[in-house]
């Protein structure tokens, strides 16, 4: 029964479980046995994914900083992270005197909770998702909108006014930078016309060109605008002020240690995959390689189709995960002014111009003018990555293309 409910999808495959355990269960034992196992899988995804972020940032960064990373834990150091909750979950947990006992503790919870809540309404195939939403893009915005809640928490009860600081700045910029954000997701949802996020990636089935992104000039600039204002929201940098430890030491979670400090950080990291697959469904065609005809449970069967969708999909986010990752140890961190002043003064007008834009294109573009639009685009956007690919590849610099430059060069063992 397990198999079949794999083949036929997760969603229907969840209500013919909670069926076959209403036969020997009651129905509330049922309901509850089903929602656990769903939580479970997500929980799993998310904790995998987080150690493996952790460990691929470690060795972005040293990559950009001429350095190793770790080396040492496990093969090519894959096991650092999970060394390193093991250390945290050893480690001293402390509490000051200061603090609000209740808040300071329950505030890393209700971070996670709300990053993890986002991932209830998130597809990784055609109807594999924990719960159908049909609104599930908008349910994603509140749901991971809503860590801000725990940030603002922390701060205010760790009796810090360093952590009060931080708490603050988070919510100042979260809540501003939600508006451009929910318009920019509006732009892909005037051109599906629909919120179901399932639906919305099986409108995106057969060729890449097909992909949102490629719809017309205001979708494009949709999804940069959206990708921007998303890394924003996850407070990762160049607009980490809730942290910004040159200035706030360590921002909110100043205070934190140990369990309660990881969660904070598994949040972060959970956010991230999570605006990045929100991003892929609404312009990067889901989970369709853009290279296949149809959808993929169609063309090659369940049993194929959905491991299929879903790998595409997770490599998809990844990659938006690692751009995330090169933009933060790449651009210097924004003052609080500055990060203000972007979206309200350049996001904020940017984001309505574009869904006026996507609006009137819809209602006024006729359809032979703007499939040659969207071939112009999706051709323009495959030159435009063959041409820095072989820039790339004919680029002479001097360093050794199987290894790091400079001192490292001579200790291409240890990597």
């Amino acid at each position: 029964m397990l198999l079949d409910c794999f083949a036929t999808g997760a969603t229907s495959g969840a209500n013919r479980v909670r069926e076959l355990l209403g036969e020997h269960l009651p129905a509330w034992a049922a309901i509850l046995a089903t929602a656990g196992v769903a939580a479970g899988l997500v929980l799993g995804f998310v904790g995998v994914s987080a150690l493996m972020y952790i460990w691929a940032e470690r060795k972005v960064s040293a990559r950009m900083q001429d350095r190793l990373g770790p080396t040492r834990t496990g093969p090519y150091g894959l096991l650092q992270s999970l060394a390193d909750g093991i250390k945290l979950l050893t480690k001293e947990d402390t509490t000051p005197d200061a603090a609000d006992k209740l808040l300071f503790h329950a505030a890393p919870y209700v971070a996670f909770c709300a990053s993890f809540a986002g991932f209830i309404a998130l597809p990784f195939s055609l109807g594999v998702a924990a719960q159908g939403v049909g609104v599930g893009a908008f349910f994603m915005l509140a749901a991971l909108s809503s860590e801000v809640f725990g940030v603002l928490l922390a701060g205010y009860a760790s009796g810090s006014k360093w952590a009060l600081f931080g708490g603050v700045r988070e919510a100042a910029q979260v809540v501003s930078y939600e508006v451009p954000r929910s318009l920019c997701v509006l732009v892909p949802v005037c051109v599906t016309g629909t919120l179901d996020l399932s639906v919305i990636g099986a409108q995106q089935a057969g060729g890449f060109w097909g992909w949102n992104l490629f719809h017309d000039p205001f979708t494009m600039a949709a999804f940069v605008v959206f990708f921007i204002t998303a890394t924003a929201s996850c407070k990762r940098a160049p607009f980490d002020l809730a942290e910004a430890e040159s200035e706030l030491v360590g921002g909110f979670h100043t205070e934190y240690s140990g369990l309660r400090w990881s969660f904070f950080f598994l949040a972060e990291y959970a956010s991230m995959f999570a605006v990045s697959g929100l991003a892929v469904l609404l312009f990067l065609g889901g989970w369709h390689t853009g290279l296949l005809p149809g959808e993929p449970t169609e063309l090659l069967g369940p049993w194929l189709g959905h491991p299929l969708n879903a790998a595409v999909f997770v490599a998809k986010g990844s990659g938006l995960v690692l751009v995330m990752m090169w933009m933060r140890w790449s651009l210097p961190r924004l003052r609080i002014d500055q990060v203000m002043e972007t979206c309200l003064k350049y996001f904020l007008p940017i984001a309505c111009v574009l869904l006026l834009g996507v609006a009137a294109w819809r209602l006024t573009v006729p359809a032979g003018l703007g499939q040659a639009v969207r071939y112009a685009l999706a051709g323009g956007t495959v030159v435009a990555f063959a041409a820095v690919a072989l820039k790339l590849a004919l680029h002479k610099d001097g360093t050794p293309r199987d290894g790091l430059a400079g001192v490292w060069a001579s200790r291409l063992q240890d990597l």
